[in-house]
């Protein structure tokens, strides 16, 4: 890939999302004229798809393997991972909760 496209890329991706918070400002705008409807939500679901998109590239890559279901320690780690985060726990904990106990489950099954 030559670097125009890489930056065409860019470019495009930054666009879009320039796009989208201008469109979605502009019904946010008419939604407040709305009195009621699904336009009034509108600005809700859309904050809520970036953690959607997360959740299922998170499970894609931890469960996904060569087309088939895999649990392995990555899955292990995420549960580890989900329970720090369920109790509130800093985000550093969060990751080198995560990144231990998957470390120590492959040095287990490794040897």
């Amino acid at each position: 890939m030559t670097w125009w496209a890489i930056g065409a890329l860019v470019v495009g991706a930054y666009g879009c999302t320039l796009l989208g918070v201008f469109v979605l400002a502009r019904l946010d705008a008419r939604a407040e004229a709305a009195t009621t409807g699904w336009v009034r939500r509108l600005p809700l679901i859309a904050t809520l798809i970036p953690a959607a998109l997360f959740a299922a590239l998170i499970a894609v890559q931890t469960f996904d393997v060569d087309g088939s279901l895999r649990l392995d320690a990555r899955a292990a780690g995420l549960a580890v991972s989900a329970v720090a985060v369920w109790r509130r726990a800093p985000f550093a904990v969060v990751v080198i909760g995560a990144m231990s106990v998957t470390a120590v489950i492959r040095w287990q099954t490794s040897g």
